[in-house]
């Protein structure tokens, strides 16, 4: 347990399924299109170049993350470096992305659940998915580290298990002379493209926000960093060459992954790559809430947040001011 009350019981591999799971959220379903469309059969060299670049930066805050144990990540290393100001306003900012993010991903999951039961996308039960989605993560984040944290393991590997299928499945199907550019890198816009794929790939840097309830974390958070891009760089690259050698016309396709595994695995896979796309949406939510919390949380064991926001359940050992309030948070927007 720390100075603070929080209880130490995530190990690397909690912090590595954490960061997986917000780096493979529903980007990785949407991306072999929206890449593709634009870099043509580039796309393929494009998403493992970013991965690349990605690394560069996990690498730095895995430099960092193995000078620190407290809960915060970025905050903490800008208020080391650049003093507390400075480290307010990467923390808030932190705070309001996690807290957005969630709220726009839970209406993307409930969009996604309304392909199949078209009453989901407009009204009351709509709404009441939304809440009950939003409450329940509450809950299980309000009752202790090692519930969230079995939580996003199990989702993680939700999420997973369809991918690899596609991956596994498909790569026999590839038409590898396909995946060949048939025309000069410069000739597509670039600069868009890109920045996608940087977005595509964020969600990393929230593995050391958690580095207050993580056992050595000054082992742990590095670890997960650099596990986290491995794994979801390799995911997010196959799955792209999958879909660019099996799926003609891939540019125009609204599901990438699900209109590919069609052709080459049948009605179920297409059926597995959406339940997929609905439980990895699910976890990034379930992140959100995770990380979200914790970065409030920090704001005020830093002391740039008034104590009440600092405030842990006596029995369960969490933050249970800043989850109740990220989550009521989310649920408004």
């Amino acid at each position: 347990m720390t100075d603070s009350g929080l209880r130490r019981e995530l190990t690397k591999w909690d912090l590595t399924a954490l960061g997986v799971n917000q780096v493979l959220g529903g980007a990785v379903f949407l991306m072999p299109a929206l890449v593709a469309a634009q870099l043509g059969h580039w796309s393929t060299l494009a998403v493992g170049a970013v991965a690349l670049l990605a690394m560069c930066v996990a690498l730095c805050f895995a430099e960092a993350g193995s000078r620190f144990d407290g809960t915060g990540g970025a905050a903490l290393y800008v208020t080391k470096a650049f003093g507390r100001f400075a480290g307010f306003e990467v923390g808030w900012m932190l705070w309001v992305v996690r807290t957005t993010s969630w709220a726009s991903v839970v209406n993307g999951l409930t969009d996604a659940l309304g392909y199949y039961w078209p009453a989901l996308r407009v009204g009351t039960l709509r709404q009441v998915l939304i809440a009950t989605i939003i409450l329940v993560l509450m809950g299980v984040n309000i009752r202790g580290i090692k519930q969230s944290a079995w939580l996003v393991n199990a989702l993680t590997i939700g999420k997973l298990v369809p991918l690899a299928l596609f991956i596994l499945l498909g790569l026999p199907h590839v038409a590898w002379g396909a995946l060949a550019p048939q025309e000069p890198l410069l000739s597509h816009p670039i600069s868009a493209p890109i920045l996608y794929l940087i977005f595509a790939y964020g969600g990393y840097e929230v593995v050391p926000v958690v580095a207050g309830e993580t056992k050595d974390p000054r082992r742990a958070v590095p670890f997960a960093m650099i596990m986290t891009i491995v794994i979801a760089g390799l995911v997010m690259t196959l799955a792209q060459i999958v879909s660019v050698g099996t799926l003609p016309n891939l540019a125009a396709s609204k599901t990438a992954l699900a209109d590919a595994a069609m052709l080459f695995i049948g009605g179920w896979g297409a059926l597995v790559m959406t339940v997929g796309a609905s439980v990895s949406m699910t976890g990034q939510n379930m992140g959100s809430a995770l990380s979200g919390s914790r970065n409030l949380f920090g704001l005020a064991e830093q002391g740039d947040l008034p104590a009440f926001f600092g405030r842990i359940h006596p029995r369960f050992g969490t933050p249970i001011v800043s989850i109740v309030l990220t989550s009521l948070l989310a649920l408004a927007l």
